[in-house]
């Protein structure tokens, strides 16, 4: 039986299905290979490593590395998947891979902050040029594509807003005028949503989130729907002398086999706290793209198989944004960090660009872990008590 007649959640539990596990030796994890120098038995074969040898350099990947792009493969849909040392380097590695000097690349606006900055200072020093779009007007998204955009950039939902875009619609304009789509897929960690079904060319991950789940490691990944996509992905992160560690990718292997157990459970609490919070007077809007209020909620019901446990919501007009730095203090388990996707609950009071004014009042981004529910909403409630004495008139729902 062929790998791929397989669900994705019984080879992350049994690698060998999938092939590439040694013959005669059978166990319940993937072997990890810690290596810098790959040994060959001729001079003849070392100089045709690259032709003759999956096999060339500890950089350039072993055969737990292997074992868990193939993982992504089968997860995403992917004919190549290769990864990266982080999610960002994933993000900038394609941006790398896929533009050369005179190109153009189209942003959207409510774009991770991160991958906005290497567009807006890194890119312009290759000679690469970048422009912003709202992700949710086709219109003016294909009066800003350019004779030399060669690239469109998609996050979806925004992973500080939330807002869900229409992705067929934006791979269909892109694939009318020959240019290619990346997406960056973290926030539904490549099994919520399905970029490359629905017409993407790239499927970008942070590793770093639900695949590893536990908060203690960082890896990206960069995932080709046309394997010549994935070998110019890869040439590219060869040459940057990017890699990852045989024992992260372990980790990341081992979390993968409960993945779908968190991203569901994580999921049924993160709504239970979404819809209390959008019962707060406090509150003014949350958004999470499960919720009705949020833009792009018809779209996420229609691509989306569900829901993961990072959202944002924004507090009353009243809510000064020193009121809500004080909120975020007085929470006890959850803590102030960023990254989501692990079992520790996280808030971070969040900012937006400035071209993406979308927002009307005091952001703060949630992350829902595994701690007890019912601690998670006696700490939430006990913040909005102590914000509901600075405002007297104010009466909070029980939890």
């Amino acid at each position: 039986m062929s790998a791929r007649n397989y669900h994705p959640d019984t080879l992350a539990i049994h690698p060998e299905l999938a092939g590439g596990v040694a013959d005669g030796f059978r166990n319940l994890s993937t072997p990890v290979h810690r290596t810098s120098t790959v040994v060959f038995e001729s001079s003849s074969r070392f100089k045709d490593r690259k032709r003759e040898s999956p096999w060339v350099y500890g950089t350039f990947g072993t055969p737990t590395t292997r074992a868990l792009e193939v993982q992504l493969n089968i997860a995403e849909g992917a004919a190549d998947t290769c990864l990266a040392p982080s999610g960002l380097a994933a993000i900038t590695l394609t941006y790398l891979a896929m533009l050369r000097s005179g190109d153009h690349v189209l942003v959207p606006r409510n774009v991770y902050t991160p991958s906005r900055s290497f567009a807006t200072e890194v890119l312009p020093q290759l000679g690469i040029e970048s422009d912003f779009y709202d992700p949710l007007d086709l219109a003016s998204l294909a009066a800003a594509i350019r004779p030399n955009t060669r690239l469109l950039w998609v996050e979806t939902p925004g992973s500080v807003s939330f807002e869900v875009c229409d992705l067929p619609a934006l791979c269909a304009l892109a694939r009318a005028r020959g240019i290619r789509v990346a997406v960056d897929n973290t926030w539904s960690a490549g099994r919520l949503l399905k970029p490359l079904a629905l017409g993407a060319d790239i499927s970008i991950q942070a590793l770093t989130k639900y695949h590893a789940g536990h908060g203690d490691l960082v890896m990206g990944s960069v995932s080709c729907r046309e394997a010549a996509l994935g070998e110019q992905v890869r040439r590219t992160r060869n040459a940057l002398g990017l890699s990852v560690s045989s024992d992260d990718c372990f980790l990341v292997l081992r979390g993968m086999q409960t993945m779908s157990l968190r991203l569901d459970e994580l999921g049924r609490r993160t709504l239970a706290v979404a819809h209390w919070l959008a019962e707060q007077k406090l509150v003014a809007r949350v958004l999470h793209p499960a919720l009705p209020g949020c833009p792009g909620h018809a779209l996420w019901q229609r691509d989306f198989s569900g829901a993961a446990s990072v959202f944002s919501f924004e507090f009353a007009p009243s809510v000064s944004s020193e009121a809500a730095d004080r909120w975020v203090d007085r929470l006890q388990v959850f803590r102030i960090g960023a990254s989501w996707g692990g079992t520790c609950s996280l808030a971070l009071r969040m900012n937006v660009a400035a071209d993406w004014p979308v927002l009307r009042g005091q952001l703060v981004r949630l992350n829902i872990g595994l701690e007890h529910p019912g601690d998670l909403f006696t700490d939430l409630s006990d913040a909005f008590e102590a914000l509901a004495a600075e405002h007297q008139d104010v009466t909070l729902k029980a939890v």
